[in-house]
């Protein structure tokens, strides 16, 4: 037999704050050995609530309690605290609660009665067959899988001082695009090569395809580019913004027969627009817009921010719209609020993101990864929503979404890996491109890939 037990860790503003500490994590011991799961970083994390102003109120977990159920689940419950340790005071009586039946997959029960918990023979630990323990082990922390290291060449860092990397195929060519720090976050640029590999060769042409321009309110904040096939033409979404700061989703259109370093191949960008034609996001940012096809149908995701500096600064969120491929720059469907920062790793260190949405299909099921935290800083990690292809994306029923990170700084060298992309090289493989920094201290981003594994269950991991 062996004991699995839950705990909190204590809050060190240096290097793992309070929206990561006061998470329930879990440790296991078995023939004397204890094995912390998931690297020692949070798996549970309760969920903060929204202020009559809008606004994230963030939350924590405290003296987390585990127990057996009467149904043979496992149930995990914990109170739920400020940021200055108190009880939140709207939670009197109730404790937000979890079950499990093998510490792999967790259900998120909510807010429960204290008086209805309080029933069952509640610990800091529970006993189990070894076969869950090592389970548990093994899902939590992978061998290191067959085929690591997948390329020597694709070491941090690859390229400095870029951010939200994109790798794509058009036509026999492999092209990057990024954010451009080196510029100050103003142009687009893209690198094309032969092969992946050379896209990082030393003294690689940077093509700047779409320039600083005031005629066309081209100024600033060139953020997030990425490449898309819609209906089978190139599109470049982005963001960018005018002589007023305020990013703005935007897209441009390869023409026919254009090449993708030729800045006169591209059509001049386009803003996104509402099914009635009104402004994306009128008074607020729109950023980090990405595209999806499940069954028929095609569909944006992108992030949304009001009162960005400000007092009623409402964190940014993920929202998703259907979209027309024969004319994507104008939405067919109202918007679809789809995820809000509320759990501690998405709301720390003052930074309330949810942002930099990336999909990739794998046996029928879309995964779509999201990023959170501090984007320039070590706590930012990348978080997933899974559905099932076909089905309607804009039902959020359709949606699971992980209160656990799937990348973070505890599970790969680099500090606040995000803002991911995902693409299959020549060898057929499925690769991670994002950003990181070279330590705690530095906000130098660099660009890295990374090959991607998977879990028994099909959940994308790294190494």
């Amino acid at each position: 037999m062996a004991k699995i037990s839950v705990y909190t860790r204590d809050i060190n503003p240096k290097n793992y704050p309070f929206g990561l500490a006061t998470s329930v994590h879990f440790i296991v011991e078995k023939d004397g050995v204890e094995t912390p799961l998931n690297q020692n970083y949070g798996i549970l994390f309760v969920q903060g609530e929204i202020s009559k102003g809008n606004t994230i109120i963030p939350l924590g977990a405290s003296n987390p309690r585990i127990y057996l159920q009467s149904d043979g689940t496992i149930g995990i419950c914990a109170r739920r605290i400020t940021e200055d340790g108190a009880s939140y005071e709207s939670d009197e009586g109730k404790l937000w609660s979890w079950t499990t039946t093998d510490f792999k997959h967790f259900e998120t029960v909510g807010l429960v009665d204290e008086d209805a918990l309080s029933k069952n023979d509640m610990s800091d630990h529970v006993v189990v067959d070894d076969d869950v323990a090592v389970s548990a082990i093994n899902y939590w922390n992978p061998p290191t899988p067959d085929g690591f290291p997948s390329d020597e060449k694709f070491t941090f860092p690859l390229a400095k001082g870029f951010g939200d990397p994109v790798i794509f195929p058009w036509e026999g060519k492999w092209y990057f695009i990024s954010t451009s720090d080196n510029t100050g976050d103003v142009g687009i640029y893209v690198r094309e090569a032969d092969t992946v590999h050379g896209l990082f060769e030393d003294n690689i042409t940077q093509h700047l395809i779409l320039p600083y321009d005031t005629d066309r309110e081209l100024i600033q904040t060139f953020w997030a580019p990425e490449f898309h096939a819609i209906g089978g033409q190139l599109y470049i979404l982005f963001a960018v913004s005018g002589q007023q700061w305020g990013p703005q989703c935007h897209l441009m259109k390869l023409k026919k027969g254009g090449s993708i370093i030729d800045p006169d191949s591209w059509s001049d960008p386009v803003m996104i627009l509402k099914k009635d034609g009104s402004p994306l996001s009128k008074g607020a940012i729109s950023l980090d817009m990405t595209y999806l096809k499940s069954g028929n149908r095609s569909y944006v995701v992108w992030s949304y921010r009001e009162g960005i500096g400000h007092p009623h600064d409402t964190g940014s969120m993920l929202c998703i719209a259907s979209i027309d491929e024969k004319n994507p720059h104008i939405l067919t469907s109202d918007p679809v609020l789809l995820s809000r920062p509320l759990y501690g790793w998405e709301n720390v260190e003052g930074t309330i993101n949810n942002e930099a949405p990336y999909a990739f299909i794998r046996d029928g099921k879309i995964n779509l990864t999201y990023s959170g935290g501090a984007a320039n800083g070590y706590t930012y990690a990348v978080g997933l929503f899974t559905a099932y292809e076909g089905t309607d994306l804009l039902d959020l029923n359709s949606w699971t979404k992980s209160p656990t990170p799937i990348l973070n700084f505890y599970l790969v060298p680099e500090y606040g890996p995000g803002h991911n992309s995902f693409f299959t090289d020549e060898n057929g493989d499925l690769m991670i491109a994002y950003h990181g920094e070279t330590d705690m201290e530095s906000h130098l981003r660099c660009d890295m890939i990374r090959k991607v594994f998977f879990k028994e269950d099909g959940t994308p991991f790294f190494r």
